[in-house]
């Protein structure tokens, strides 16, 4: 069976953390690109095909949840895994409430956010699948073939 890579963004401003996770997906197969910051995540966004978002919720300038909200506005198929520290899984469930797939606390084990990352990759694939059909569902209406 061939491995599709998940196509990863993982943003944190941890500079040593995100090379260091970027370099492991890498390992593992996955594409990966990484912003340290909110803006640079959306920009990104916008220029590249992302399956899956890696988003501390910690971060100077746009939090993580205000950058979840703009990725959710913007990129709805786009998902999201919220990374954070002890003190605020109130947050990341705020963040599920707001759309994200799910939650890590950091330090992140490897293996729940591969299971994780393959989660959020799947429920993307299905919406995308579900928009397909009823796409293809309403060009037949059109057509008259229904």
């Amino acid at each position: 069976m061939i491995k599709i890579p998940i196509k990863v963004l993982v943003v944190d401003d941890e500079k040593d953390f995100v090379e260091m996770l970027c370099l492991r997906l890498k390992e593992t197969g996955e594409q990966t690109s990484f912003a340290y910051d909110g803006e640079t995540c959306l920009d990104i966004l916008a220029k590249s095909d992302i399956d899956v978002v890696i988003l501390d919720i910690r971060m100077p300038g746009m939090d993580g949840i205000e950058t979840l909200q703009k990725i959710k506005h913007d990129f709805p198929l786009v998902e999201v895994i919220m990374l954070t520290g002890h003190g605020t899984t109130e947050t990341a469930v705020e963040g599920m409430k707001l759309g994200a797939y799910d939650y890590l606390l950091k330090p992140a084990n490897f293996s729940e956010l591969q299971i994780k990352l393959n989660g959020a990759r799947n429920r993307k694939d299905e919406q995308e699948e579900r928009i397909r059909r009823a796409r293809t569902k309403l060009l037949l209406r059109k057509s008259g073939d229904i």
